[in-house]
């Protein structure tokens, strides 16, 4: 074999780890979007009225919790801009939040910047270690991947929660990754 059929198959193997490594990428815009999507269903809900309002005294109050939700799309760009969280010097600021425009504008600025972030990523910034502490506790030794990923699942948990919320209000649910009781669409 020579050297020029050697370096011919490391550009072929280079350019296929490319593609396969695009292919994740593009997997995870795609469930990033779809979980935009839905979010936008459930927040466009949020009863105003309802802000000050928790199913019980060691829940979360409905604004707070739609607001937190709004937010965490954003947390996909601080995993990747970032080496980590230490509340210690950064504590958790709620937005400010006065409408349900308010809660869908917040939505889609964190969710922006986090794709924008996403789509420039490097497989290999997926591995190096993300940090969530406050102060000398370390609350998270994480991948950036893994802080990701977390985003992507309190995003979905906290949804559900709203969920409740709203059931309990007696507020249709939309679907999520199906039909709901109340919205047979699939």
């Amino acid at each position: 074999m020579s050297i020029a059929d050697l370096l011919l198959m490391e550009l072929n193997t280079i350019e296929r780890t490319k593609h396969k490594n695009m292919d994740i990428i593009k997997a995870l815009l795609k469930e990033f979007e779809a979980e935009f999507n839905t979010t936008k269903k459930f927040l466009a809900l949020v009863p105003v009225d309802k802000f000050d309002w928790a199913p019980h005294e060691k829940s979360m109050k409905m604004k707070s919790l739609a607001s937190h939700i709004a937010d965490l799309p954003s947390w996909v760009s601080l995993a990747f801009t970032t080496d980590g969280l230490d509340f210690a010097t950064a504590p958790y600021e709620e937005k400010k939040v006065e409408s349900n425009e308010d809660l869908l504008r917040i939505l889609t600025e964190s969710y922006e910047n986090g794709k924008a972030e996403l789509e420039k990523a490097d497989l290999q910034a997926f591995d190096k270690q993300w940090i969530l502490r406050n102060g000398e506790q370390i609350l998270g030794d994480l991948t950036k991947y893994e802080m990701m990923r977390i985003a992507f699942s309190q995003t979905i948990h906290h949804r559900a929660q709203l969920g409740v919320y709203l059931r309990l209000l007696n507020i249709p649910i939309p679907g999520s990754y199906g039909p709901s009781a109340d919205e047979q669409n699939f």
